[in-house]
């Protein structure tokens, strides 16, 4: 029985390693091993392939969305809407800042934040939108944007599972005020540890946030504001770096084997997340919703198809945000997904063989 992984980066960090070894045996050589010229190289690269101004890289995701809305001066009292569909990070920047995370719905066949649950949640508190563009799938972003005009909103986009995601042509990550990236090891681009990037046009914002990632110094070297170590390495933006030309490659991987899911997968037990036909999603992740998610894994298990859960449940009913007293039965569509939801194998590097042999099984169910 042939088995396939869930995930493998053995592959990919076989064909890059000896350039990765000359990275960082120069990087040991010049002992420049924080916020040096890799940084910079980074910064400016992927800025220019996400189609900004300006590019912060910071020690991780988390970091990115942290020191992002800080940037964007989220106080205590302020809400932000965001879909309670994601992963803790996005509402735990949030509330760590001292602001009230505002859970609204997902559409239910994009599996993203619903445009018409962001209005209702509006309130004289609401500073800021956080869309979710989830399992690299792009948001419903001009609506989104139109409603941040009429109620004078800022946007923060989360697309820590979006890197090269396009929106009606536009990257994402660059559509709102801010874009907030994660470069954790799986992700679409991935570093070899933590690092994360805050993407943005307005120049007022690149000052506070290199401040705020290293401990509140500005560039003279005075202590102007009260930061954090949120530094990114050398290291990891060099491997970035290196892994950045073939983001574009890996992608259009991504996609083809999505496509072969998406025609071949053909069960009526199971359903995939709709992209609109406008968008140009990325598949961080391919996600079916499954009747009877046990007795489906059970089934994958058996026939040697790894599988995961992204995620286990919705956030509103997470232990962390029990104080926001939203209950059960309230986001019908993303309770459903997230008691439904199992991750299929699905990474560049898989072979074809791989690829027929997940159908065979998902259809087999």
């Amino acid at each position: 029985m042939r088995k396939v992984p869930f995930f493998s980066l053995e592959l990919q960090s076989q064909k890059l390693k000896q350039s990765v070894m000359d990275a960082v045996s120069k990087i040991i050589d010049n002992t420049s091993y924080i916020l040096g010229e890799e940084t910079t190289r980074f910064e400016d690269s992927f800025a220019q392939y996400i189609g900004v101004n300006h590019s912060v890289g910071v020690s991780n995701g988390t970091a990115a969305l942290y020191l992002g809305l800080k940037a964007l001066e989220l106080n205590e009292d302020d809400e932000v809407i965001l879909p309670a569909a994601t992963f803790t990070a996005s509402a735990q920047a949030v509330a760590q800042l001292g602001a009230k995370p505002v859970f609204v719905d997902i559409d239910p066949h994009t599996w993203t934040i619903n445009p018409a649950s962001v209005e209702e949640a509006i309130s004289a508190k609401t500073k800021l939108i956080m869309p979710v563009h989830l399992y690299g799938n792009p948001c419903a972003m001009d609506e989104l944007v139109s409603l941040a005009k009429k109620y004078k909103l800022l946007i923060a986009e989360d697309a820590a599972q979006a890197h090269g995601a396009r929106f009606k042509g536009r990257q994402v990550g660059s559509i709102g005020d801010m874009g907030c990236f994660s470069f954790y090891p799986s992700k679409n681009l991935g570093a070899m540890g933590d690092a994360g990037a805050v993407c943005f046009n307005d120049p007022g914002y690149e000052e506070k946030l290199k401040a705020y990632r290293n401990c509140g110094k500005d560039a003279a070297g005075a202590f102007e504001y009260l930061g954090f170590n949120y530094r990114i390495t050398n290291f990891q933006a060099a491997v970035l770096n290196i892994k950045l030309p073939f983001l574009a490659e890996w992608n259009e991987r991504r996609r083809a084997i999505a496509q072969q899911y998406n025609t071949s997968i053909v069960n009526s037990k199971v359903s995939q997340q709709k992209v609109q036909e406008y968008n140009y999603a990325v598949y961080h992740l391919y996600v079916l919703k499954v009747d009877d998610r046990k007795r489906f894994c059970d089934h994958l298990d058996k026939h040697g198809v790894g599988f995961a859960f992204h995620y286990h449940s919705p956030l509103h009913l997470q232990k962390p945000y029990t104080y926001l007293n939203q209950k059960a039965g309230t986001l019908p569509n993303t309770e459903d997904l997230f008691a439904r939801c199992v991750s299929i194998p699905l990474y560049p590097e898989m072979d074809q063989l791989a690829v027929d042999r997940v159908i065979e099984v998902v259809n087999m169910y």
